[in-house]
């Protein structure tokens, strides 16, 4: 799982997640399973991301044999680095 993170700047609105889970994930109902599970976990981490930033989660192909605990595992260590390291900037 890799997780992309934006602060526009302005701080208007409410927080935005996206996701990305390709075909290389697997076929129709393997990615909409592991699309719904990554709905289902950022939907508890969303309070957390500030106001007008837009967050991607792009599934990688691993994805498709790894359990719901192991997708919050690898997405809450994916929202503790973007923690340490602060959010990307628009020039």
């Amino acid at each position: 799982m890799v997780v992309h993170h934006l602060a526009p700047g302005d701080g208007d609105g409410p927080a935005m997640v996206g996701f990305v889970v390709s075909k290389a994930v697997g076929n129709a109902v393997t990615r909409n399973l592991v699309k719904r599970r990554m709905r289902a976990l950022m939907a508890q981490q969303t309070e957390q991301l500030p106001e007008g930033t837009v967050t991607v989660v792009r599934a990688l192909p691993a994805s498709a044999r790894s359990t719901y605990t192991v997708l919050e595992r690898d997405l809450h260590r994916c929202l503790s680095r973007l923690a340490l390291q602060g959010p990307e900037t628009q020039p």
